[in-house]
C-alpha cells in the first residue's frame, strides 16, 4: 500500500477530560502523522501512540497544518475516535461466494451495505471474518511482525476442491497451508464453517471439523474455536446459484452430527471446541443447550450462545432492578424476530409480574428478505410497517438496536426509525442490551 493512498485520520469524537481534549483537539481535525509516520489504520495509530513522547502533524477542518508535541504516560490513550478504522482504504474481497450476504441484497441502498471486504485489520479489531485468500505477502508479514492475533477466518471446508467451489477462488484450496502458517508462528484463529446443504455438509463437514480440531493443540492452539453456522438465504440472491435452504430435517441432522463430534472432543480436549450457532436449534425447533455448554462464549459474535447469554443477563438484571410494582401503570410492545419468540416469552411473563407493568411480545418474520424464520437483527423498517400496520397499536415499541446501523437510526433497508414511527403512529424506543430494556420498562 503506497503512502499516497493513506488519508489523514479524521476525528469524529474527542472524549471529555482526555489528553486530546486538554490539547484542544476538535471534531473535524485529522491526524496526518505520528512521530513522522503516517498511520495506515487504527492498529498503526494505537501502536504509534503508545510512546510517551509524540510529535503529531494535525490538519484542522480548514485544511491548516499544525505541529503538536506532547509527553504522556506510556500507553496512555489520547481519547480520540475516528470516522473509520482504515485510513488507506478497504481490502476488497475477490471471492464470489454464492452465500455472501452482500450479494443477496437489493440494489439502490446506502453504499456501505455493498462494501465486500476481506480485511485482516477489521478481523483483528472487530472480529469480522476473512478468508485469507486476498492477502498479499506484505500483509502476511505485517500480521507476523505485529502479532495480530487472534484473527477470525471463514474456513467452510478444508478439502481444497470443496473450498474452491464455495469461494470460487483458486487460492481458496490452500487453507490448511495457511492454518499451518499460524500454527508455526504461535498465532491464533477463530474459525467458522457456513454449512451449505449438498456442498460442504455430511462427510465433508465431518472432515472439515476433524481437520480443524487437529490444530487445537499446545498452550497456544492455532485454532481456538470453531462455529458451525447455517447458510442464510434471501429472496434477492442470484437465481442461478446452487444453494439450498436449511430445512428442519437438515438442521436436526447437523445438530446430531456435530454433537457426536463434541462428545469426542470433550473426551480428548476437555472442551467442545466446536459450537453450533443458535439458529440451528431455532430451525430444528429444538431446545437450546444449557448455559454451561458454551464455556466462555468464544463464538458469541457468531450467534453461538447469544440467546443463552441474553437470558442469563436478563435474570441477573431482573434480580437487581425489577421492583414488585411501578408507581404509575405503563405498557410497551417488545418487538423481536420470530426466531426467539419461544425463548423470550418467559422473560415477558417475568416482566408482567411487576404490578402496573404490561409488556406484550410481538415477533415478526422478514417478508423483506423472504424468510419464514428471522433473527431479530435482520428485521427491516419495511418488515415493521407491513407486520404492524394492521394492528391496533396503543403502546410504544421497545426496539432492539441491533436492527439498526451502528450509531444511526437506519434499518438494513435504509428506512429510519422516525419513518416507521410516523407511519405506524407510535413512539419507538431503541434499546441496547438487557439493562436498557429493563430501564426503559421502568422509566
Amino acid at each position: 500500500m503506497s503512502s499516497a493512498s493513506i488519508q489523514p485520520a479524521k476525528i469524529t469524537k474527542v472524549l471529555a477530560d482526555s489528553i486530546a481534549a486538554e490539547l484542544g483537539f476538535e471534531v473535524g481535525d485529522a491526524i496526518a502523522s505520528i512521530n513522522g509516520t503516517r498511520p495506515r489504520d487504527l492498529i498503526d495509530y494505537r501502536y504509534l501512540c503508545a510512546d510517551d513522547y509524540l510529535e503529531l502533524e494535525v490538519v484542522d477542518a480548514l485544511g491548516e497544518i499544525h505541529q503538536v508535541e506532547l509527553e504522556k504516560d506510556y500507553d496512555a490513550d489520547l481519547g480520540l475516535e475516528f470516522a473509520t478504522a482504515l485510513f488507506d482504504g478497504l481490502i476488497q474481497c475477490t471471492n464470489r461466494c454464492p452465500f455472501c450476504f452482500i450479494d443477496q441484497q437489493p440494489p439502490g441502498k446506502r453504499e456501505s451495505l455493498y462494501f465486500k471486504d476481506d480485511d485482516y485489520r477489521l478481523s483483528f479489531l472487530y472480529g469480522s471474518y476473512l478468508t485469507l485468500t486476498n492477502l498479499t505477502e506484505p500483509e502476511w508479514q505485517r500480521i507476523e511482525q505485529m502479532r495480530l492475533s487472534p484473527l477470525y477466518v471463514s474456513v467452510h471446508a478444508t478439502e481444497p476442491e470443496v473450498r474452491t467451489r464455495l469461494l470460487k477462488n483458486n487460492r481458496a484450496g490452500r487453507i490448511l497451508e495457511h492454518l499451518r502458517w499460524f500454527q508455526e508462528r504461535r498465532l491464533q484463529v477463530h474459525a467458522q464453517v457456513v454449512v451449505c446443504p449438498k456442498i460442504n455438509d455430511g462427510v465433508h463437514l465431518t472432515r472439515t471439523l476433524k481437520d480443524l480440531a487437529a490444530f487445537h493443540t499446545g498452550d497456544i492452539p492455532a485454532i481456538a474455536s470453531v462455529a458451525v453456522v447455517p447458510v442464510g438465504l434471501t429472496r434477492f440472491r442470484p437465481t442461478e446459484d446452487e444453494l439450498i435452504a436449511v430445512s428442519q430435517a437438515k438442521a436436526r441432522e447437523v445438530i446430531a452430527q456435530v454433537q457426536a463430534i463434541q462428545v469426542e472432543l470433550q473426551r480428548k480436549l476437555g472442551s467442545n471446541f466446536i459450537w453450533l450457532a443458535d439458529e440451528w436449534f431455532l430451525i430444528a425447533r429444538q431446545d437450546l443447550p444449557a448455559e454451561s455448554h458454551y464455556e466462555n462464549y468464544p463464538q458469541i459474535g457468531n450467534g453461538v450462545g447469544s440467546i443463552r447469554l441474553f437470558l442469563k443477563q436478563f435474570q441477573e438484571t431482573a434480580t437487581k432492578l425489577l421492583p414488585e410494582k411501578v408507581d404509575s401503570p405503563r405498557s410497551f410492545i417488545w418487538l423481536v424476530g420470530n426466531a426467539v419468540e419461544q425463548a423470550f416469552q418467559p422473560l415477558v411473563d417475568q416482566l408482567n409480574q411487576v404490578s402496573g407493568l404490561s409488556i406484550k411480545l410481538v415477533a415478526l418474520n422478514s417478508e423483506y428478505w423472504g424468510q419464514e424464520i428471522t433473527v431479530t437483527g435482520l428485521l427491516t423498517g419495511q418488515d415493521l410497517i407491513s407486520g404492524l400496520q394492521d394492528q391496533e397499536l396503543n403502546d410504544p415499541i421497545l426496539l432492539p438496536s441491533l436492527m439498526l446501523k451502528h450509531d444511526d437510526t437506519r434499518f438494513l433497508d435504509d428506512v429510519t426509525v422516525e419513518e416507521v414511527s410516523n407511519k405506524l403512529g407510535v413512539k419507538i424506543f431503541p434499546v441496547s442490551g438487557v439493562d436498557e430494556l429493563v430501564a426503559q420498562c421502568l422509566a
